[in-house]
């Protein structure tokens, strides 16, 4: 690697706020569904699933960061044709996303591993009293409704909290379930998140009249990222109401 900065194209929204918190500047091009942090000024290059692979070249990056699940093979493959090194993450457990961020950022961009890479380990390792064990259902779309199933971040992060994916062992990761399945399962609650589908208390809700309700932050729930510091205390204090 020469001593100049790389030039790094974000293909997954929790690795650009990653990147983007660590180095600012870093980041020429981010896809349209990335948010955070607040004020990113590099290109938009469109969604993880549809980037636009000659505007993305054109930016002459020597890093492109993705996601063997936001990100379809055949555009990554487009990508390593076109000259730059396309590094390729996979994280479905909490030690997976630690062991990628540092991958992404210090192996990937040549970084100093980050203090708050430190603080969300800290924050998982040590946590403080979790909710009382319990089980529940996790909707992530409706129209039709789908769920956490098998092998899932979310499910692994939930897990540690004490709370047990019915679907866990669903041979899918994200099966579709007719929502009176899900009324139906024994469920102690149903966690409804604000991403990818927005669910709010007024839409989601009302599908689950016997079961009591936990609207989390999505960014809590399915980032890794900074976000993971504070997701453990948010997390628990959502749960606990």
């Amino acid at each position: 690697m020469s001593g100049r900065p790389r030039r790094v194209v974000s293909l997954v929204p929790s690795l650009t706020e990653a990147v983007a918190v660590t180095a600012p500047g870093l980041l020429v091009g981010v896809t349209d569904w990335c948010t955070h942090p607040a004020g990113l000024t590099a290109e938009r290059i469109g969604g993880t699933k549809n980037p636009d692979i000659a505007a993305i070249t054109a930016l002459r990056p020597d890093l492109v960061v993705a996601n063997e699940e936001e990100n379809r093979p055949s555009d990554l493959d487009a990508l390593r044709a076109a000259g730059p090194e396309v590094l390729v993450t996979e994280v479905r457990t909490l030690p997976q996303a630690f062991d990628e961020l540092e991958r992404v950022l210090v192996t990937g961009c040549g970084l100093a591993r980050p203090r708050w890479l430190d603080e969300a380990e800290a924050a998982w390792a040590a946590p403080p009293a979790a909710p009382a064990p319990c089980s529940a259902v996790v909707p992530i779309w409706r129209r039709p409704w789908m769920v956490l199933g098998r092998d899932t971040f979310a499910g692994d992060l939930l897990a540690r909290l004490g709370v047990r994916n019915v679907y866990a062992e669903h041979p899918e990761r994200y099966p579709r379930v007719p929502v009176e399945e899900l009324n139906a399962s024994g469920a102690d609650l149903v966690v409804l998140p604000d991403e990818p589908y927005r669910f709010t208390a007024s839409d989601g809700p009302e599908a689950f009249p016997a079961l009591p309700a936990v609207l989390v932050d999505g960014r809590h729930l399915t980032w890794y990222g900074p976000s993971l510091a504070e997701a453990a205390g948010a997390l628990r204090t959502a749960l606990r109401r």
